[in-house]
């Protein structure tokens, strides 16, 4: 009999009891679970619980995210906004997090988002909801790998500068096209990376997740014991930096902007449901993935900002493009403190050494989970040339989908070429992007789905519909957030181009479904047949 995955109301099949045989059992389970979701296996179902949370805790990345925006962070409020920003953008995330964590439970996936809104969408608008949320979602995802990698080039350009004498010692400032070059290095070197075997990328995968919370501890205990010159308990906890140079002076409204950093680096946490094809006892590990990552992160990146902000006593300096790191804050604190402790910051340079092999891990698990999205995406037919996408080699790896999702990133790094305001528009996508595709499903369980919906083993119960509610007007809440202007007065180069970068994502999902898409695209179609 045809198995539809489309069908409402598929009940749900229950793991095998365990016995001598355990571990062949959950194979078999989860091979099952995938028949009946309309799949067949095609891809290595060999990750571990532990390996699928690695994956996703080395996207979230606390040092990379933290890093990269500490900017952000001190110039829209300081520590106040970093401190506690954090713990709210961390819990909030949490409820986005359980409300993607049941939904994974039930429909555990490579396509995870897309599919389930055709799943919680009902019949008629099955096709279009998933359309939508595919393409936010994988679009989102380029977007991430884009910024990451791009992320990664920027500090390797820092790291250059301050070796070669810093900005104050006619050090070395890499231009535009030399970063760019490093970019399509890094990105290559994860493709290549990306395309072995699945085992090899669970290793990578699990030395990451090491790395990032061992070199945080590392950091943050390192950074502030080395500094000369720390600061005080009180200005950690309670100052708040007004003067941001950007003519805005309303303290909520910096307040706000502050969060901005806080929830660029809680992304990427979709990577464990993407991964469930290749993960073991996937109905009830996947969900654990989505969670525990989110949970650690929130933990660990709490006392990184802090380690990192015993060690901030002048924001004006740190942020002024004429300090030895050229303005990347967080690069001149590290400096500076083994300067004023050794009289050199060699030490400062290894540190952010540490932070860029973090980054590199990044990097490298967002193109695993790309190149899974883009596998589900074109196996069933929503993407050109989707026979070529979805095919796997030898190893049961997505090669092409792997290279393509590479190649598509390096294409979006290109507009920063042209102008660093059209680069930001495109990466803005990384997470509003995303977020919109996370809230789809979620809105769809809530509200269509809401007598419907039949949870696997990780459920949230009766909270289920509650949990989902927060976490539908939080996206809506940040996707105003990081919609609103930065600076004033608004002028071409000061505009917050992210509605526009968005807005013209959905105008161009919208239009080729109105024109074409819906003729062809029926959502999930079931493979067992081919």
């Amino acid at each position: 009999m045809e198995i539809r995955a489309w069908e409402d109301k598929a009940p749900y099949l229950p793991l095998q009891e365990e016995d001598d045989d355990e571990v062949i059992a959950k194979v078999v389970a989860d091979d099952s679970r995938l028949n009946q979701l309309g799949y067949k296996q095609e891809l290595s179902r060999t990750l571990s619980a532990v390996s699928n949370f690695a994956v996703t805790f080395s996207i979230i990345s606390v040092l990379t995210g933290l890093t990269t925006t500490f900017n952000t962070g001190l110039t829209f409020g300081g520590p106040l906004t970093m401190v506690y920003g954090w713990l709210i953008a961390g819990f909030f995330t949490l409820f986005v997090g359980f409300s993607m964590a049941e939904i994974c439970s039930s429909y555990p996936t490579s396509g995870g988002l897309y599919f389930w809104s055709a799943k919680l969408c009902g019949n008629d608008w099955a096709p279009f909801a998933s359309w939508i949320t595919g393409w936010f979602n994988i679009v989102g995802q380029w977007a991430v790998t884009t910024s990451v990698d791009f992320s990664l080039a920027q500090l390797i350009q820092v790291i250059i500068l301050l070796s070669t004498g810093g900005n104050n010692g006619g050090g070395y400032l890499a231009s535009k096209y030399v970063v760019i070059c490093f970019h399509g290095g890094i990105l290559f070197l994860h493709a290549l990376i990306n395309s072995l075997p699945i085992t090899w990328l669970s290793f990578f995968g699990q030395l990451a997740a090491l790395w990032n919370v061992v070199g945080v501890f590392v950091l943050m205990i390192l950074i502030p014991t080395v500094t000369t010159e720390r600061a005080s308990a009180k200005f950690v906890f309670t100052h708040f930096n007004t003067d941001n140079g950007d003519g805005i002076h309303s303290k909520p409204y910096i307040f706000l902007l502050g969060l901005l950093m806080s929830q660029y680096t809680l992304t990427g946490y979709d990577a464990s449901a993407h991964m469930t094809e290749e993960t073991k006892n996937a109905d009830t590990n996947g969900p654990k993935g989505i969670i525990s990552a989110i949970g650690i992160s929130i933990i660990v990146g709490w006392g990184y900002l802090l380690g990192i902000t015993f060690a901030v006593t002048n924001i004006p300096q740190l942020l002024s493009t004429d300090n030895d790191a050229g303005g990347y804050a967080i690069a001149e604190v590290f400096y500076q403190a083994f300067k004023s402790r050794y009289g050199n910051g060699v030490g400062g340079i290894i540190c952010l050494g540490v932070v860029a092999v973090a980054i590199f891990f990044c990097g490298m698990s967002s193109v695993t989970s790309n190149s899974r999205m883009a596998y589900a995406f074109s196996r069933d037919g929503a993407m050109p040339f989707s026979s070529y996408w979805h095919k796997v080699n030898k190893h049961e790896v997505p090669l092409n989908a792997v290279w393509f999702s590479v190649f598509i990133s390096f294409c979006m790094a290109l507009t920063s070429l042209g102008s660093l305001v059209a680069f930001q528009a495109m990466v803005s996508i990384a997470t509003i992007g995303l977020y919109i595709a996370y809230a789809l499903p979620i809105f769809f369980r809530v509200t269509l789905a809401r007598k419907s919906f039949v949870p696997g083993p990780f459920n949230l119960g009766r909270y289920g519909v509650l949990v989902g509610w927060v976490s539908v007007l939080w996206v809506a809440t940040i996707t105003v957030l990081f919609s609103l202007p930065v600076a004033y007065p608004i002028k071409t180069d000061t505009l917050n181009y992210t509605p526009v970068a968005v807005g013209g994502l959905l105008i161009i999902t919208v239009s080729w479904w109105i024109v074409s898409a819906r003729h062809w695209f029926k959502g999930p179609i079931t493979n067992l047949d081919s």
